[in-house]
């Protein structure tokens, strides 16, 4: 029987996992994190669903400690599979499994290489994206594929929902690629890194809206960092605000130096200082989500200044 040890978190661990023991993986090791009280929680448990299966988990703050090496060397696994485990795994390891050691990636790679890269996908107003299945290197996402899987991303949609359609493009890759590389017969094809880009993890001050940009560039940044991300943070009438969701109702109208909010025929509408203009859907102040007619009783009718705040 082919054994694996899987490095795993987040829904892409989950389903990843679930892949390879239906194939008749044994994994005698799931190597995850610990969850961390300051993140919210929307995504599944690979611990748990590790319990159910009655695999033994560990949770080391550092996986290439050698401790961890040792132990992981002991099981003599034919693979090594790493599905949005978030810590680079070091040479020592990546030499152990002898049919080699394979991350799952989400993006169509070598495209938004790195950090976050659904995110990033959607703020740069990608029309499709996916999930990457490559060896891992001491590179970061730079080994060869093995197998692609490609999703849309529609103009309205949302880091979360794209999320949860490479979640799904994942577990497809995985369980069409894998009998051929229990049995030695999977691709490998080279990247060309020069076609790509990678990219850095995101804070929270990286949703912090520029008004003075176009009404798509906005948009794009608003879906990308929707909830459950921390949203994009503005500024209505100098009070600290989230705009949680947005659509382009004009994407080409000259732009303005003051960029406003108004209240147009029941609906909000932020004019952008680069052209164009927004449809809010969803705008939190105060920890409330507010209405037009609430945004009319509280700034009055007249347009609305809208500005950076501190996220």
């Amino acid at each position: 029987m082919t054994r694996a040890v899987v490095f795993a978190y987040h829904n892409v661990g989950v389903r990843c996992l679930k892949v390879l023991l239906a194939q008749g993986i044994e994994v005698p090791l799931v190597v995850t994190h610990d969850d961390d009280p300051g993140e919210a929680q929307w995504f599944g448990s690979v611990a748990s669903t590790a319990r159910e299966y009655g695999i033994a988990t560990i949770m080391p703050e550092h996986p290439n400690a050698a401790d961890v090496v040792a132990r992981i060397a002991a099981l003599a696994p034919d693979f090594l599979f790493s599905f949005y485990y978030r810590r680079m795994l070091g040479a020592a390891l990546l030499a152990l499994p002898p049919h080699g050691a394979l991350n799952m990636h989400g993006s169509l790679l070598p495209k938004f290489r790195g950090r976050a890269p659904v995110n990033w996908a959607v703020m740069a107003g990608e029309r499709e994206t996916g999930a990457t299945l490559h060896y891992m290197t001491v590179r970061p996402d730079g080994g060869d594929i093995v197998a692609q899987t490609a999703v849309p991303i529609l103009p309205d949609d949302s880091a979360r929902e794209v999320f949860d359609k490479v979640t799904v493009a994942a577990e497809m890759t995985l369980d069409r690629v894998l009998p051929a590389l229990v049995s030695g017969n999977a691709p490998r094809t080279p990247q060309d890194l020069s076609r790509g880009s990678y990219f850095g993890g995101r804070s929270p001050e990286d949703g912090i809206i520029d008004w003075h940009r176009d009404a798509i560039t906005i948009h794009n940044l608003v879906r990308a960092v929707a909830p459950p991300y921390p949203g994009a943070f503005t500024a209505v009438g100098g009070v600290p605000a989230r705009i949680l969701r947005t659509r382009v109702v004009e994407a080409r109208t000259a732009g303005t130096p003051a960029p406003m909010l108004e209240v147009d025929d029941g609906c909000l509408i932020a004019r952008c200082g680069g052209g164009g203009a927004l449809n809010v859907l969803s705008l939190e102040i105060d920890g409330a989500i507010h209405a037009p007619s609430s945004i009319a009783a509280r700034f009055g009718t007249a347009p609305v200044r809208l500005g950076e705040a501190t996220a």
